[in-house]
């Protein structure tokens, strides 16, 4: 891959030369990797958790702070908050401002305080399904009712149901909504004027919402963004958006993220439910490694970023000319394939569990992302493309098989 010094907007000068070999093979079974609790056997494609080696750069910082030999409770740092204006700033287009910004150990943490903040028990919290399966639990779990609004595929491509959409918002007892932007695991990035409908329905029903924003850098041949609270003074106002870079770094086990909340009121509700909560906190490292990767990781994911688009370019190519028998949803970003699987024997229900017994490659079902969901499986292609060669021929098998018993 592309050599070279990572990217500096700010910061010191890490004096690290590296090539970013993304086809490296580490060996991550016995590490305690939840994605790799896996029989010998099996290939696991599946939670959205990258094969990957950290940036250099965020490595090295940790290294530097590991090296200091002391663990004590750890602070917000300005540097945190410069890291996450100018990313936003150079790399979005958006300007964040510093007291708009509050820290949070996770995205799932914060919108499942977020949720018993907002909301009282029975209420109901919007969810736009097929749509990532942790959304139910935080709403389930709290005693609140998930309301699945559902997208619509038209020409193999997700768009939202407008019509159902304020009807579903128009009801008493809806008084949140969970936007995923970019959507997982549909793959769309939703547009300016998609997203200012979304802010309007929302204002005129009285529903306030999140916006998880997770995915915003892994986007397809270069396609930006839009974050929600950019597209209008509405949005903005209404809203709660949910960030970090946990999943476009690959350092999610570091528990590092934030929310930022325009509106005076709705941060001060969201600050006291993540403090009382107790995930507003950092551990020692979490903060170290969240501005080493918005301030020093530009040159990292955009090396990361290129390598998907071609293993995203191998997956069309592979499945299109091997299993046509399956169908790969249009998609502009995150590195996860949302498989249409209907177009096989029995309608695909099931496939994912036969798949795992029958070759041991492990996907993950349709149904865990909604009703919706039934007939379609989800694959984590970051990973390299060695093992991704592997996954695509044990899928390969996998269909074979199934339609040979079935």
């Amino acid at each position: 891959m592309k050599e070279g010094k990572p990217k500096l907007e700010g910061g010191v000068d890490m004096h690290i030369e590296h090539s970013f070999n993304f086809d490296k093979e580490i060996n991550r079974r016995n590490t305690n990797a939840e994605k790799w609790k896996v029989e010998e056997n099996e290939l696991p494609m599946w939670v959205a958790d990258m094969d990957f080696e950290a940036a250099p750069v965020i490595r090295k910082a940790l290294e530097t702070r590991f090296k200091h030999g002391v663990f004590g409770y750890s602070g917000i740092t300005d540097d945190w908050y410069q890291a996450y204006i100018g990313w936003w700033k150079h790399r979005h287009n958006f300007t964040l401002q510093k007291d708009w910004l509050i820290f949070t150990t996770g995205v799932v943490p914060a919108i499942s305080s977020i949720v018993r903040k907002f909301t009282t028990p029975a209420e109901k919290v919007l969810i736009q399904t097929p749509v990532y399966n942790i959304f139910f639990n935080s709403i389930l779990n709290n005693g609140r009712v998930a309301l699945e609004s559902p997208l619509v595929l038209k020409n193999n491509r997700y768009e939202m149901d407008f019509e159902q959409l304020e009807k579903d918002l128009s009801d008493k007892q809806t008084t949140l909504m969970i936007l995923c932007n970019p959507q997982n695991p549909g793959g769309r990035i939703w547009t300016k004027e998609e997203l200012i409908r979304v802010a309007e329905l929302c204002k005129k029903y009285g529903v306030t919402v999140i916006s998880d924003e997770v995915h915003c850098d892994l986007t397809v041949n270069g396609k930006k963004y839009v974050p929600f609270a950019s597209v209008s003074d509405t949005a903005r106002e209404i809203s709660i958006t949910c960030m970090s870079p946990g999943k476009s770094f690959n350092i999610a086990g570091l528990h590092t993220a934030a929310v930022s909340v325009p509106n005076e009121i709705l941060r001060n509700k969201v600050n006291r439910g993540l403090n009382t909560d107790e995930v507003a906190e950092p551990n020692a490292f979490a903060i170290e490694a969240a501005v080493a990767a918005y301030s020093r990781g530009a040159e990292w994911l955009d090396a990361l970023n290129g390598y998907l688009d071609e293993s995203r370019k191998m997956v069309l190519d592979f499945i299109a000319g091997e299993i046509p028998e399956i169908k790969v949803i249009e998609k502009e970003a995150t590195y996860l394939f949302w498989i249409d699987v209907r177009g096989l024997k029995n309608a695909g229900k099931g496939f994912a569990k036969d798949l795992r017994l029958t070759t041991g490659l492990y996907l993950t079902d349709g149904r865990a992302y909604g009703k919706v969901g039934e007939g379609f499986i989800r694959m984590n292609i970051a990973c390299t493309k060695k093992n991704l060669k592997y996954g695509l021929e044990r899928l390969k098998t996998g269909v074979r098989l199934w339609e040979d018993s079935h």
